[in-house]
């Protein structure tokens, strides 16, 4: 975890150095941006002697982003939809995308180098969601079960071309029904078992997106959260993905998602796919 904080440390540190954009290039009013799209793998084998099994991968993805404008305010909206499932000749499909991020931010220019802010933020599963590593199979996910609402107050740096970072002072509340045992439950307690889990603590999240070739891209969303009764332990959310663009429509992909989170486990995840991109941009 220290290596992948020193990395991040230096990412951020670099990226400082980039031009500065003012909020005068921001027309007054919505300043939409946003795409959707569908990343695939696929192998097939017929008459293979090395052996193989075929498969099939899908990831369905919608970023939306709207910036309302009118200084010295600025109202930032961001919606990231991912849904994705393999298909092994043997297995069958299994769900590998499965997420849904909502986020509202609201600043005032005050002529310092951040701008304070409040902030809303939404995270949950869209749909079922499974363990594969047993057997049989158990569901551990549904939509808002769990689900995590965030409100957080602070500051917010956006004056620069490559990142935008905030941090604040945050409260993050988690929502469970039928799996209240492995997200909200305190065992400590009485034999009763809470749906409902509250934690106050400081909320750091940050954007990088890059051009560092012509028609390749690197972005990066990076969310830390920890509590005021742990400050040692830190909950990590780091998508990666670099993108080479091959004409308006086609793209490959390369995505790195590394998550650490005890109340889930207390290794760190990883998740890594290579994939061939189609997108749309709508705005």
């Amino acid at each position: 975890m220290k290596k992948l904080f020193l990395v991040i440390a230096l990412l951020y540190a670099t990226s400082l150095f980039a031009k500065t954009i003012p909020d005068s290039l921001l027309k007054e009013g919505w300043n939409m941006s946003g795409n959707v799209g569908v990343n695939l793998s696929q192998t097939a084998f017929s008459n293979w002697a090395q052996g193989g099994s075929n498969s099939l991968a899908y990831s369905i993805f919608t970023n939306m982003e709207g910036v309302y404008f009118s200084f010295p305010w600025k109202w930032h909206n961001r919606l990231n939809v991912t849904y994705g499932r393999t298909k092994l000749q043997d297995v069958g499909y299994r769900t590998t995308d499965n997420d849904i991020y909502f986020s509202n931010v609201a600043s005032r220019n005050i002529g310092w180098a951040v701008d304070p802010n409040i902030s809303v933020t939404f995270r949950s599963a869209i749909t079922k969601g499974y363990n594969y590593n047993v057997e049989p199979v158990v569901q551990i996910v549904d939509f808002f079960d769990p689900g995590y609402l965030t409100e957080a107050i602070g500051f917010t740096y956006d004056k620069n071309k490559i990142v935008t970072t905030r941090l604040g002072i945050a409260l993050q509340q988690t929502f469970a029904n039928k799996f209240a045992l492995l997200y909200t439950d305190n065992p400590a307690t009485s034999a009763e078992i809470e749906k409902f889990k509250l934690d106050t603590g400081i909320e750091s999240v940050t954007d990088i997106k890059y051009e560092f070739l012509t028609n390749m891209t690197y972005n990066s969303f990076l969310r830390l959260f920890t509590r005021f009764n742990s400050l040692d332990v830190w909950d990590v959310r780091w998508n990666n993905i670099i993108t080479a663009k091959i004409n308006d429509y086609i793209n490959v992909n390369f995505t790195v998602t590394v998550v650490h989170e005890i109340s889930q486990t207390r290794r760190t995840q990883v998740r890594e796919a290579l994939q061939l991109g189609f997108s749309y941009t709508l705005f």
